[in-house]
């Protein structure tokens, strides 16, 4: 089938950057669906040869060795552009009539997509449905319409929901695609395939067998310019309503009957849907707040500002499979590496054997899975030293995507991107799920506010967040795994 994609927001980074590196890429292992052409809207004036050359070289930079000059010029060949600015009527009919033209009356599928700055969603979708852009009725030659949101969608549950109101005026939910590019990333969608296609791990995937959960998305960039965004949102809004939750899901969600969009998501809601949000009283007890000192004197950052830049969260998934177990997020800025790993901490054997008898959470069996930057998987269990009488010493066994399968793994934006044109919704967050998710994370947000509890912990930079998250581990009885994968190689020698 015929797609043309529309990006409004065509000058901005996130097109040059991800979508236009990501179209190309699949264009040129023939992995796009039919004839694609896509349209850039933007206010920037700018012809169609302009913007094909412009992109040029910032594919040419941004895909390094896979650029080749003959493949782009047949894929660039269905670049087009359009000056025009979301807020004016006229642009968006005269996109209407350059569309008709690009169709040519063929049976084709419209996609839109906002990589705009968030305050631009609503006029954008407002101006798509008053302009008949959204409807799908009485056009033959338009099979379907859909429409593609970044992320943030809102900035609390009531700003989402008011969103999802204006997205529901024009469009069903069948229509809507939200995207997080955490749920594209190859290791994500393998959590399910490594629980529901191996017999060994289902089993011992809940209470009985799991002691607790450790989700943890740390950066060692700084706030950098995002200063004027990051002192309003904060690690919470930034990353632990969309990413950290939905690995959490991801993670703890039950079987789905069929592997579909509707199935898949259903059970995803589940899960947060078995999360009671938290009173302020909790609020104080089960999270930690820290911010990375130099923060304040950030462009754009207030020099007496109370954001977090690093945050950890307590949840506890209320259901039959994970009755307590606790689930414990953490994420930050400026910590000592790059990485985003789940880890499944299995309990102590009823008896410890070996050694002095002691039993201690930091010597249980770990499952680790490496979301980032080493894609893979580490199982850590016990095993007897040689020549030794019975001395134990923790061993992993060790997988790694890139040492087992010869092609790289694909950027997360080629999966999501091919999955909107082929209309599967499965990685993408729906209404429910989006504001479910917000429910859980205001009330933290508000207690913060409200009461200045608990402390905001100072942490020096590089360090895995402040000295009060790992005491408040140890109070829990646990020991959070600080591991930076990526200085490793697969038989556990350290890089160079």
């Amino acid at each position: 089938m015929s797609h043309s994609l529309v990006i409004f927001g065509a000058s901005g980074d996130l097109t040059t950057r991800k979508l236009i590196p990501a179209l190309y890429k699949l264009a040129e292992r023939g992995r796009l669906p039919g004839t694609l052409r896509m349209i850039g809207f933007s206010r920037t004036p700018m012809s169609h040869e302009a913007w094909r050359a412009a992109l040029a070289e910032s594919t040419a930079k941004f895909v390094g060795g896979r650029f080749q000059r003959d493949a782009w010029n047949q894929f660039a060949a269905g670049l087009y552009y359009h000056p025009g600015d979301i807020g004016h009527a006229a642009d968006f009919a005269s996109l209407s009539k350059q569309l008709d033209e690009l169709e040519q009356g063929k049976p084709t599928a419209r996609v839109y997509y906002l990589a705009t700055v968030p305050q631009f969603f609503e006029p954008a979708i407002e101006s798509l449905g008053a302009s008949g852009l959204a409807a799908e009725e009485g056009r033959p030659n338009s099979p379907c319409r859909r429409i593609v949101i970044e992320k943030p969608f809102g900035t609390d549950l009531a700003s989402a929901r008011r969103l999802n109101d204006v997205v529901h005026q024009f469009f069903a939910e069948r229509q809507v695609y939200r995207i997080d590019h955490y749920l594209g990333k190859e290791t994500v969608q393998n959590i399910l395939v490594f629980r529901l296609a191996n017999a060994i791990f289902e089993p011992i995937w809940n209470r009985n067998y799991v002691d607790h959960v450790q989700i943890t998305a740390a950066e060692e960039v700084k706030v950098g310019r995002r200063g004027g965004y990051y002192d309003t949102a904060g690690v919470l809004r930034d990353m632990f309503q969309n990413h950290l939750l939905q690995l959490l899901t991801v993670t703890a969600m039950e079987a789905p009957a069929k592997f579909n969009a509707d199935a898949v998501r259903n059970e995803k809601v589940k899960v947060l849907e078995a999360i009671r949000p938290m009173t302020t009283v909790e609020v104080a007890t089960n999270t930690v707040r820290g911010q990375y000192l130099g923060y304040r004197r950030e462009k754009d950052v207030a020099p007496d500002s109370q954001t977090a830049t690093f945050a950890a969260v307590r949840l506890d998934v209320n259901n039959w499979r994970w009755q307590g177990v606790p689930f414990f997020l953490r994420s930050g800025k400026a910590m000592g590496c790059r990485t985003t790993q789940i880890v499944i901490q299995f309990r102590d054997p009823p008896l410890r054997l070996f050694g002095d008898g002691t039993a201690g959470q930091q010597k249980a069996n770990r499952l680790v899975i490496h979301i980032q930057p080493a894609e893979g998987i580490q199982l850590h269990f016990h095993t007897k030293v040689p020549n030794r009488e019975v001395d134990t010493r923790e061993t992993t066994l060790d997988f790694r995507f890139d040492s087992f399968f010869a092609d790289a793994l694909p950027d997360a934006y080629e999966r999501l991107l091919l999955d909107v044109l082929s209309g599967d919704q499965s990685l993408f967050a729906r209404s429910d799920e989006v504001e479910l998710a917000w429910g859980i994370i205001d009330p933290i947000v508000a207690a913060w506010q409200a009461t200045g509890r608990p402390p905001l912990w100072q942490y020096e930079p590089g360090m895995w967040g402040p000295i009060g998250s790992s005491d408040w581990m140890q109070a829990a009885g646990r020991q959070w795994l600080d591991d930076c994968p990526v200085l490793k190689h697969v038989d556990g020698g350290e890089t160079e």
